[in-house]
């Protein structure tokens, strides 16, 4: 065998480009022979190197059995293994594309964002210290879920905005890496997907709030977008939905309480949108967007109404301590994390430059995950909270008592004054103490 392919490499006649255009890939070499050259058909570039090649192979130039074995099975497993890596690679390929174009058509790190709210209010809604880790787990899933579906919709539906937008030209749909039944297919599936495990592991309240978010999303804000300024207040409710839900997975109702993770989201997200919408102003108009900024060429408004809404910030954290939720700390903390941001903002509305406008936009991404990381830290447990309602209870079922007693007691002073030195009877104090429902008897004057 090894003497008839030298006699072919060494014919005249035969085609040595066939050889040389038969190169096979590094990885198929280093499967195969252990080895990974650079180009396979450097050895086979001459007649006169085929001896060199078998060397450089680490093939022994001594005509054993092996040797020959391995010379006629070579040719062969090459391509047996391009056959069989070929499906994997190609169903590799497949999966890391459609993983690259969910994760972007969910909008995954906004998601993430929404399930960090929900997170933290149904950590705030957990009846004592102790949280359900599998119910906290499951509406985070849920909650995932519905926000995916959601800004997928918004994406379906604003496919032909966002291809004019620099920022989002290279999303999904606009480049046409996906098309819109694909999109709505992934968005339905997963949107009553996270409804049901929020109605199954969660509770109708829960399960309803994130329906009800979702639709508020896709079918009123998205369209919104385009036709009034006000989408960034509808948006901002939107945004305050997810503590909400979250509170209610763990507790089952909504109270007061509960509004005050949700009144931060709402106001927080004014100052955020408006330094974006003021960054942004030249792309959303290109993409037919009706922006608040669009509407003032001097940005006085913009920073006027993002400057009003971080102040509504500040009392937020003296009505969490006020109310019960977190303790006196979260109180300060809360008042020095809003001045700082009301700071930035003030400083934008005073000087309405993009570099101003970056950093109140910069603040406002740091100020959230402090405000509920400071929240969660210091909140008070319900049962530290129903311990002071108790006791507070007590006091006050113990006044009436106490009032008793002293009318009772002023009640036998006059009774001795009115009696003077006169004996009476053992039972009539007795009816008198013991059962004072009964008339005291009384008795003839003699």
């Amino acid at each position: 065998m090894w003497r008839n392919t030298c006699k072919l490499l060494s014919n005249p006649n035969y085609n040595h480009n066939l050889l040389k255009s038969s190169t096979y890939p590094a990885s198929i070499f280093n499967v195969v022979y252990g080895w990974a050259p650079s180009q396979a058909t450097h050895y086979y570039s001459s007649p006169s190197s085929a001896t060199s090649g078998s060397l450089e192979l680490g093939i022994s130039s001594r005509k054993s059995d092996g040797v020959r074995s391995f010379s006629s099975s070579s040719a062969a497993v090459p391509a047996v293994v391009d056959h069989l890596s070929s499906p994997l690679t190609s169903a590799l390929q497949l999966g890391r594309h459609y993983s690259r174009c969910y994760w972007e058509l969910s909008k995954a790190r906004l998601s993430m964002l929404v399930v960090a709210t929900s997170g933290t209010g149904y950590v705030l809604g957990s009846a004592g210290s102790a949280v359900d880790l599998a119910g906290l787990c499951w509406t985070c899933a849920g909650t995932m879920m519905v926000a995916s579906s959601a800004n997928s919709l918004n994406q379906v539906f604003e496919k032909n905005n966002d291809a004019k937008m620099k920022r989002t030209r290279l999303r999904p749909l606009p480049s046409r890496r996906l098309t819109i039944p694909h999109a709505l297919t992934w968005a339905s599936s997963v949107g009553v997907a996270g409804t049901a495990i929020l109605a199954c592991k969660a509770n109708m309240l829960a399960a309803g709030l994130g329906a009800s978010n979702l639709i508020l999303y896709a079918f009123v804000y998205t369209p919104l977008k385009q036709i009034h300024p006000v989408n960034t207040w509808v948006g901002a409710v939107v945004g305050a939905i997810p503590p909400l839900l979250g509170w209610a997975a763990a507790s089952g109702e909504i109270s007061l309480n509960s509004m005050i993770l949700p009144a931060a989201l709402y106001f927080w997200q004014i100052p955020h949108f408006m330094a974006l919408a003021y960054l942004c102003r030249s792309d959303y108009a290109a993409g037919g967007f009706k922006m608040f900024s669009l509407a003032d060429a001097s940005g006085r408004r913009t920073a006027a109404v993002a400057l009003r809404n971080c102040l509504y910030l500040v009392p937020l954290g003296f009505v969490a301590y006020d109310w019960g939720v977190a303790s006196g700390w979260f109180c300060l903390e809360s008042s020095l994390l809003t001045l700082a941001i009301s700071a930035l903002a003030f400083s934008f509305y005073l000087n309405r430059t993009t570099q101003n406008a970056r950093r109140m936009f910069h603040a406002s991404l740091l100020y959230l995950p402090v405000f509920m990381s400071g929240l969660l830290f210091h909140r008070v447990p319900d049962n530290q909270q129903s311990i002071s309602e108790d006791s507070l209870g007590r006091i006050t079922e113990l006044e009436p008592i106490a009032q008793g007693s002293e009318n009772f007691k002023s009640g036998n002073q006059e009774t001795r004054s009115s009696t003077g030195k006169q004996a009476r009877s053992p039972a009539s104090y007795a009816s008198a103490a013991p059962f004072p429902f009964l008339p005291a008897p009384s008795y003839a004057t003699s």
